[in-house]
């Protein structure tokens, strides 16, 4: 594989949500990114997207991103230089097997390949592969969208080189985003894994009549949301102790803690369940292609603002 980590070839394989934000990232970064999808539609859908997705990445020009992002609807075609592969394809086992077996055969012998996956571990992906294009397979892991939220969660599957985890982690890092390497696989990783703990509890706050939907969305964003901004949970737990640090407040909170965890809600996502949940932030928030543009753009912005923020503060 290359061994500058500057690597200027990318190729983008599958233009959804996720896809076409990864594209503009590489693309506002320097790099050359031919994507690729089955759609009939991928020019013109590249094209819309394009302008949206600049407006989330400081100081980038929406025809710079155009001219570098270039769609193809042969994949041969998108792979045959590419550095990097990223996959961004539907979220089954055997498609994501069928489906790195026809880019490994295709690619450049020495290009890495990433996958989007949000669940699938990276040694399940490369199971049907030989040695030689196992040790090329990893995940990365965006938390959406990748071009405005900065974690990356690099996972090496069994047979995954160390040389393409360390240059994988520094390539990551060019873009802006901040690469954590995962030592054991486990499903979903541990973004999603923790999301979905906490979306278990507030589905059932929700459902239970405890809170609304928006009202539990006020709770995170001026509390926790904050915090864990700044802090994570675990250096949150080591400042709520005062001096004796996260040892006194487990002495003090801990057996509570432990107690709740048995008293936390296990929703059943019922047609019943989706319906309130659904209905319920809807009503909030709105809903079509409108309301998405116009939150999603708000969201990017308040992301931006807080990333400078704490960018300045760690400046200090």
């Amino acid at each position: 594989m290359p061994n500058d980590p500057q690597w200027t070839n990318v190729a983008v394989v599958g233009a959804g949500t996720i896809g076409l934000s990864w594209a503009a990232l590489f693309a506002a970064h320097g790099r050359v990114v031919r994507i690729t999808d089955p759609r009939e539609d991928l020019e013109q859908l590249v094209a819309d997207a394009i302008p949206s997705l600049s407006a989330g990445i400081p100081d980038s020009d929406p025809e710079d991103l155009r001219s570098r992002v270039r769609p193809v609807h042969d994949l041969a075609e998108a792979v045959a230089d590419a550095d990097l592969v990223q996959e961004n394809g539907p979220e089954r086992l055997e498609s994501k097997q069928d489906l790195f077996a026809e880019i490994a055969r295709l690619a450049p012998d020495e290009a890495v390949l990433a996958s989007s996956s949000s669940g699938i571990v990276a040694s399940e992906i490369a199971a049907k592969l030989s040695e030689q294009d196992a040790s090329r397979v990893l995940i990365a892991h965006p938390f959406n969208p990748p071009h405005v939220v900065p974690l990356v969660e690099i996972v090496p599957g069994e047979r995954t080189a160390e040389p393409v985890i360390t240059r994988a982690i520094e390539f990551y890092r060019t873009l802006g985003k901040t690469p954590v390497r995962e030592h054991k696989e486990v499903s979903g990783f541990v973004a999603n894994r923790l999301q979905s703990a906490l979306m278990q509890e507030a589905i059932s706050l929700v459902l239970d009549g405890v809170v609304s939907a928006d009202e539990l969305d006020t709770v995170m964003k001026s509390s926790l949301g904050g915090r864990y901004a700044t802090v994570g949970p675990f250096e949150s737990f080591h400042l709520g102790g005062g001096p004796g640090g996260i040892r006194h407040m487990m002495q003090h909170l801990g057996h509570g803690m432990a107690r709740r965890w048995g008293d936390l809600g296990h929703p059943a996502l019922t047609s019943g369940a989706i319906e309130e949940i659904a209905g319920q932030t809807e009503s909030a928030y709105g809903s079509g292609p409108e309301a998405y543009r116009a939150r999603s753009q708000r969201r990017d912005r308040k992301h931006l603002a807080l990333r400078a923020a704490l960018h300045d503060e760690s400046a200090r």
